[in-house]
Formats: structure tokens, C-alpha cells, sequence
């Protein structure tokens, strides 16, 4: 059934990501994203392929809420603290949402190892935006 809601389709940054789909909703989004490819110099995730998946994550379900009545929306800001890294396995971020409004969404966005270890916290707001 076609609720109108908008469904995920990754960009290009995200496949060369290797990041995967688990969950979609306006209130939660749950993706994946393998550490192997996304490494700095130094072999550990890169902090901006974590940012990036942080982003990623919590646009979409912003994007999922505005598209139910046929907006879309932009970031406005991002942040992230990072706690801690990973040199191989596959990490998980999960975008919850703090608010869903009219004008705005906020998400937090919380990205874990294959252990559960939380490696980084991150916040996006989208401003909510007339489509086209």
C-alpha cells in the first residue's frame, strides 16, 4: 500500500559507504555501515564516514515525516561527539527523533559497534521545506 511517505534511496556517497537499510520510519531509522573502506589513515573509522552516516540517517526519517505532506527538507546544522572508534566490523547508527514539527525535525543519532560500545553521538535538525 502507497501511504505517500517517501521511501530511502541511498546517494552515491552512501553506497561507496557500503551503508545498509535495517529501518525506516519518521521516528526511527536504522542503518549500517561496514568499517572496512571507511578507515583514516591511522586504521580506525574515519570520524567523518561516521558524521556522514549520522547525517545520512537522520535526514532520511526527517525526509520520511516532512514527505507525508509532500515537503522535504534541508539540514540546518549537525554535531557530533565522538567517544570512540572501531578498526573493523560493522557499525550501526540509529536516528531517533526529538522532534517532529512543522517547521523543523530534530534527530539523535546514535552509532554503535558491533558490540553494542557507543561510538558517537550526533544531533541534526532539518528545516522542513516546500518540495521542488
Amino acid at each position: 500500500m502507497d501511504d505517500g511517505m517517501w521511501r530511502i534511496r541511498l546517494g552515491e556517497l552512501d553506497e561507496k559507504m557500503g551503508v545498509r537499510i535495517l529501518r525506516e520510519s519518521p521516528e526511527e531509522v536504522v542503518a549500517t555501515m561496514p568499517v572496512a573502506g571507511n578507515r583514516q589513515s591511522l586504521g580506525l573509522l574515519h570520524g567523518g564516514a561516521m558524521v556522514a552516516l549520522a547525517e545520512a540517517v537522520g535526514s532520511w526519517a526527517a525526509l520520511k515525516h516532512a514527505s507525508r505532506e509532500g515537503r522535504a527538507v534541508v539540514g540546518v546544522d549537525v554535531n557530533a561527539t565522538h567517544h570512540a572508534s572501531a578498526r573493523s566490523g560493522t557499525v550501526t547508527a540509529t536516528a531517533v527523533a526529538i522532534r517532529l514539527g512543522r517547521r523543523v525535525c530534530s534527530h539523535e543519532v546514535v552509532v554503535t559497534d558491533d558490540d553494542g560500545r557507543r561510538l558517537c553521538t550526533a544531533r541534526i535538525t532539518n528545516l522542513v521545506v516546500d518540495a521542488g
